[in-house]
């Protein structure tokens, strides 16, 4: 396993952590049992990175993580994420990122977790009610305490990112990024770069596309979150299916699956980035930790990049 430093804060990750929004069920049935052997998989094989959130399942899946990682919690990162309300049943009802409110969030889930301490604690989204400048504040006060040890920002613009590491220095950003989904590139990496702060690519390997295993709107279940993500229509999925054979192409001339390909082309792009794949598998933690073992040219990266044209940047919240 490849490890990398994140921002300023002392906060080594592995390169490959691992995504927990598929211990939820929504990706399709997720058992309990199996999401925690899951976890006990990254442990073995070197992935450092747990990144969840507190509704996750209204906070059952920061519970199992807490459960999973008794006696090993050492040996493990964990980011979480707060500042959205959600009911018992775990369906989000808004944003709050004020401070009363994040100081509730962050110590609900260090008692799920069974911690005193959160390696990451992100904010789900700038709150257009409340100044970023009030909110970071509050998660610095965290950092002050002891509760927290570095503070992570999601699906933030370039101008509040600065704002916000002005109060207090950014560890991370959380984000989707992929082969598939390449906005990142536009805005938000420059601006990484620029203050030296880490990047978690989530969905790295665009919600399973990547990795070969949805090729058809019709393998999802009735429930499954991704219907409602309008690429994985019928058309959005038919309209890729050139590049994704082309992948192929490139995996098999590597002799390596098209999930790892696609994590290794991700992890060359900066050596800032974790890729954080969602899984409930423990064999696909092994493939996906094996990603770093994959050697990419600058040639390789290029071709790759080829594939999938970065879309139009889009605006982002001031506040």
């Amino acid at each position: 396993m490849e490890y990398r430093r994140l921002g300023g804060a002392g906060v080594v990750s592995s390169a490959v952590g691992l995504g927990c929004l598929g211990f939820t069920g929504a990706y399709g049935p997720a058992d309990r049992a199996r999401s925690m052997l899951a976890v006990r998989a990254a442990l073995d094989v070197g992935v450092t990175m747990l990144v969840m959130a507190d509704f996750y399942q209204a906070g059952s899946v920061e519970q199992l993580v807490g459960e999973a990682l008794a006696g090993w919690r050492s040996r493990m990162l964990i980011a979480t994420q707060g500042g959205q309300r959600f009911t018992e049943s775990g369906r989000l009802t808004g944003f709050d990122a004020s401070p009363a409110y994040l100081r509730r969030a962050c110590d609900a889930s260090l008692r799920r977790l069974r911690a005193d301490r959160l390696d990451l604690y992100f904010l789900a989204r700038p709150d257009d009610e409340i100044p970023i400048e009030d909110s970071i504040g509050a998660l610095a006060d965290l950092v002050a305490e002891g509760k927290v040890g570095g503070i992570g920002l999601c699906d933030i613009g370039p101008d509040p990112l600065r704002r916000a590491h002005a109060v207090h220095p950014v560890t991370a950003v959380a984000t989707e990024y992929s082969l598939w989904h390449r906005r990142p590139e536009h805005e938000i990496l420059p601006a990484v770069r620029e203050l030296a702060i880490g990047f978690l690519a989530c969905r790295p390997l665009g919600r399973g596309v990547l990795a070969g295993q949805v090729t058809s709107a019709g393998q999802l279940p009735p429930q499954d979150a991704r219907r409602l993500d309008r690429r994985f229509t019928e058309a959005g999925l038919a309209g890729i299916r050139p590049q994704l054979r082309a992948v192929q192409e490139m995996a098999a001339l590597h002799n390596v699956g098209v999930g790892r390909l696609a994590l290794a082309w991700l992890l060359a792009q900066d050596e800032r980035i974790v890729a954080v794949p969602g899984t409930r598998s423990s064999l696909h933690v092994e493939m996906n930790a094996a990603a770093t073992s994959v050697s990419l040219s600058p040639e390789d990266c290029r071709r790759l990049g080829a594939l999938f044209a970065p879309p139009s940047p889009r605006r982002h919240r001031r506040r």
